[in-house]
């Protein structure tokens, strides 16, 4: 069974867009746990609609406001899946997503996997793609980040249950660095089987947010050096540039 982890913060106008993508899934031994980290709109509702529907559909209710992490780690703490994998509340499947990366890890025996995925605005218009890297291991994933959270899934019978730091950004990928440590490499499928969505926030201040937390990551989770931070920053500035084709 796979586990799909699901914060959701106020996220009325595109939850149900992610749960159809994932009740649309051709592979359907799963279960995938929404946790609400607090929210003020409706989307509980609707949430809760669904789970009246299918006992596939878990909602879980945070009872104060606590970031992306803490919801995902709570979701993975009442898992019960053989597989996790991972979905944010605004974020879409490709029908075939689970059957395909599944059916690739079984096939190279791999305890963590990933995809490319299409990057879409807020009407679901494709505004690029982004193809991932066909393997990653420690050293190249602290030179840019070629694993989308929307498309990782990693196999807790092989790795354990592994959770997030607790850290206000970028704790998706302080899990993958986690996880590399504990493996020689990972496989992913060149082909994009979800869709990230972004908003019409400011992409220069939202890049520039994401750079002082690649470097935090470094220094204060990793444990860098100040030469061996300021050498995989370059990298990370460098692929930032080049990350879309």
């Amino acid at each position: 069974m796979v586990s799909i982890i699901t914060p959701s913060h106020n996220a009325s106008q595109f939850i149900s867009q992610s749960i159809e993508s994932v009740l649309a899934q051709t592979y359907e031994n799963w279960e995938m746990i929404i946790v609400d980290d607090l929210s003020s709109d409706d989307s509980v509702e609707k949430i809760e609609s669904y789970c009246n529907n299918d006992s596939r559909i878990k909602l879980i209710k945070l009872e104060k406001n606590s970031g992306a992490g803490v919801a995902r780690n709570r979701a993975i703490k009442e898992s019960k899946g053989d597989m996790i994998a991972f979905l944010d509340a605004d974020d879409l499947w490709m029908p075939q997503k689970l059957e395909k990366q599944l059916a690739y890890m079984h096939l190279h025996d791999l305890a963590f996997t990933y995809s490319s995925y299409h990057v879409i605005d807020e009407e679901n218009n494709n505004l690029t793609t982004f193809y991932t890297k066909p393997s990653v291991t420690y050293d190249s994933l602290l030179k840019t980040c070629s694993v989308g959270c929307l498309t990782a899934v990693y196999d807790v019978n092989k790795l354990g249950k592994i959770y997030m730091p607790d850290m206000k950004r970028r704790q998706d990928y302080a899990l993958w660095l986690d996880i590399f440590k504990r493996i020689e490499y990972a496989k992913g499928l060149d082909e994009p089987l979800a869709s990230y969505r972004v908003g019409h926030s400011s992409i220069s201040s939202n890049k520039f947010k994401t750079a002082l937390w690649q470097w935090k990551t470094y220094r204060d989770i990793e444990k860098l050096s100040l030469a061996k931070s300021i050498y995989y920053f370059g990298h990370y500035i460098y692929y930032g540039f080049r990350k879309y084709r």
